[in-house]
């Protein structure tokens, strides 16, 4: 059953509590959020999810999207939905004030995206794109095609897209075919086909702009011959109003797996007029400003539908009876006792659990890095929240990815055949994480990005605003006792992640497949050492807050037995992970290819 109540009080912890002394913080931009403003909105939030998003997940699934005469058509209630959530500023949460955006801190948008994706993903990539083609606008076009577009894509009466993968190439970009011819008046006519693109036709919204990364006649090959375009369905009055179609036509929409009420187009540009975003042969600079910010946010997409598979399997399992506990009848005066007694239910539960609080406490780490970067005015401050975003991109894209889907599994199992019924909704959940583990980058090549690109960057300097402070914590804590049953585990698994560093840069240069071979189970260290460390700093506050005989003790008994279950349970994962990372590639690699 899809049930959902945003876990409002944890993701109060994690802004209010868990991070602040993580020298990201005291951002003067930021004041004016006082937690009781930001308690409020959250609360409102996660009114709008429950009430208005999620009895729309399961409908909009089972009906999609219809084209019809070029017309893609949303699910029904998906268009009255989207007017609200509009009308009520949401489109510009975090967008600058200048352009009509409210202004918030990424800190408390991505916990509004996390119950966003919790209750209707489909519903959430149409102005999460948005956002993300207003950010390469903002960081590229010229100010005249800023002022045309970004106050109508903040608003949210226009949408936005980014238009990069072709039927004959995906993450190789280089091979893209699709051209822009300069035309006397600055502007450029650009054709060809692109696929997957989601949101690329709809009708929320009375104008779509399309970000197309093209070729000029004269571009050299490859990725450094790439340049990107804005090209909006409707070329816009003076007045600004929407004016003549622009040659941008939807060819099909995808049959998919999941996400069937989010509108995955094939778009045709013929001879579309465009204007160039950035410099010429440089359209990929302008893009991955867009990718990165979408890769954060697809992360939070894997969180949010955890969380919901979660939820509803502690629902299931409270809920349905079968058997008897192992140590005798909990419920004597029922036939049986809820599922929720047995161990290996609870191990499900449990890893659930964990791996949504442990993705939501890093999440909001990155997140007041990402206010750091964007607001700070300390030089030192802003450089190391730029180089943690960096490192920390691909893990929280990949992690949160892979453990949304494997929770969305664990939903499933817990239902037991009446999980694999579509009646019961949590095999949606199945379909529509699975998507996440491959758009804006496969986790592959998030994993490739991190050992190829973050570690040896600037000698090292992005790995030190992650180690530094997990050595520090461990050097504080050595001795405090009240942490003595998690912190060797914790020192065992960031050792790990030390030695496997130092593995990976020594076989990495002299053989570029040793480090392919190990990147996979490199970033599943490091997050599981972020996530460890995270539990540890929240373990340490949560008993301090017991000792004191707090008011809400049984949330904090709470934190500190799921952060004792990780630390029991999921965190020895960090061995295995260095053990395979130290075999190296030749196993992998040593079967021929006419073998397989």
């Amino acid at each position: 059953m899809q049930v959902y109540e945003a876990p409002l009080r944890d993701m109060k912890f994690v802004l209010h509590e868990l991070h602040q002394d993580d020298g990201f913080g005291g951002l003067a931009a930021l004041d004016e959020f006082t937690p009781d403003l930001v308690d409020a909105i959250l609360e409102e939030a996660a009114r709008l999810a429950r009430d208005v998003l999620l009895p729309l997940n399961r409908n909009g699934d089972e009906e999609g999207c219809v084209l019809e005469n070029g017309v893609v058509r949303t699910p029904k209630g998906f268009k009255e939905a989207y007017d609200q959530f509009r009308d009520g500023g949401w489109c510009g949460l975090v967008s600058d004030p200048k352009w009509g955006g409210q202004g918030l801190p990424e800190a408390v948008n991505k916990l509004t995206e996390e119950m966003i994706s919790a209750t209707n993903l489909s519903f959430g990539l149409y102005p999460g794109l948005t956002h993300g083609a207003t950010t390469a606008i903002e960081g590229y076009a010229p100010e005249e095609l800023q002022q045309r577009y970004i106050p109508k894509l903040v608003e949210g009466i226009w949408s936005g897209t980014m238009c990069l993968t072709e039927a004959h190439c995906g993450t190789d970009l280089g091979l893209l075919r699709t051209r822009a011819v300069p035309q006397p008046d600055g502007s450029y006519k650009v054709t060809g086909s692109k696929i997957f693109i989601s949101a690329g036709e709809h009708d929320l919204t009375e104008n779509i702009i399309h970000l197309v990364l093209a070729r000029l006649p004269d571009a050299p090959a490859g990725v450094k011959g790439i340049s990107l375009f804005l090209i909006p369905k409707y070329l816009p009055k003076e007045d600004g109003s929407v004016g003549p179609s622009n040659g941008v036509s939807c060819g099909a929409i995808e049959h998919k797996m999941g996400l069937k009420a989010s509108a995955t187009c094939q778009m045709n540009f013929d001879e579309a007029t465009g204007w160039i975003v950035g410099r010429p042969n440089k359209g990929m600079e302008a893009m991955f400003t867009m990718m990165n910010t979408e890769r954060v946010s697809v992360g939070v997409q894997g969180l949010g539908v955890g969380e919901a598979a979660y939820q509803a399997a502690v629902y299931y399992a409270k809920d349905r009876v079968q058997g008897r506990a192992l140590s005798g009848a909990k419920h004597p005066e029922k036939a049986a006792d809820p599922i929720i007694v047995h161990p290996d239910v609870r191990r499900m539960l449990m890893t659930m659990r964990a791996y949504n609080e442990g993705c939501r406490a890093v999440c909001g780490w990155v997140s007041r890095a990402l206010d750091a970067e964007k607001h700070s005015t300390d030089p030192e401050v802003k450089q190391r929240a730029t180089d943690f975003v960096a490192l920390m991109t691909p893990v929280v894209k990949a992690l949160f990815t892979d453990l949304g889907f494997e929770s969305a599994n664990l939903a499933v199992q817990v239902y037991g055949g009446h999980g694999y019924i579509r009646e019961s909704g949590v095999e949606q959940y199945v379909r529509d994480a699975r998507i996440a583990m491959i758009y804006e980058g496969t986790n592959g090549i998030q994993a490739l990005d991190l050992v190829g690109r973050k570690l040896g960057a600037h000698m090292g300097r992005y790995l030190r605003s992650f180690f530094h402070p997990v050595s520090t914590f461990l050097e504080d804590n050595a001795e405090d006792e009240a942490l003595a049953g998690i912190m060797p585990g914790l020192a065992q698994a960031f050792g790990a992640l030390q030695l496997s560093t130092g593995t990976i840069a020594q076989k990495g240069l002299k053989d570029p497949e040793e480090a392919g071979a190990a990147a996979n189970d490199y970033l599943r260290l490091l997050g599981l050492v972020a996530m460890g460390y995270t539990f540890a700093r929240a373990m340490k506050i949560a008993q301090a807050k017991v000792a004191a005989g707090d008011g809400e003790a049984d949330f904090y008994k709470a934190k500190i037995a799921t952060a004792t279950f990780f630390f029991d349970r999921i965190l020895p994962q960090a061995t295995a992970c260095f053990l395979a990372i130290k075999a190296g590639k030749a196993s992998m690699m040593a079967l021929p290819e006419d073998a397989f």
